[in-house]
């Protein structure tokens, strides 16, 4: 990946004397937008600035606070179920 390539991608991208410059600042901006940015020496990319993230221990309640339960799960559904007849279906009955 060049920096025209990191441009495409629509990913910033810095000179290293620049980021020298402002390197506390950039750093504080990346970690409030989550963006990246990629960083030059002549033109080429040599590294990448990206948002520090922890990784879970465990998926288990990743999404613990983000979805919301509406009704009871475990209440029975007003639906007669096939299954539940003892009707057993025969090829006409599955082609329709």
């Amino acid at each position: 990946m060049d920096s025209h390539d990191a441009e495409r991608a629509g990913v910033r991208t810095i000179k290293a004397s620049e980021f020298k410059a402002r390197c506390l600042k950039l750093m504080d901006e990346i970690a409030a937008s989550g963006a990246e940015i990629v960083i030059t020496k002549n033109g080429r990319p040599v590294s990448r600035l990206v948002p520090y993230r922890r990784k879970p221990k465990s998926l288990f309640g990743i999404d613990r606070g983000r979805v919301e339960v509406l009704g009871d799960l475990d209440e029975p559904l007003d639906v007669a179920w096939e299954a539940a007849s003892g009707r057993i279906r025969s090829e006409d009955d599955c082609s329709s």
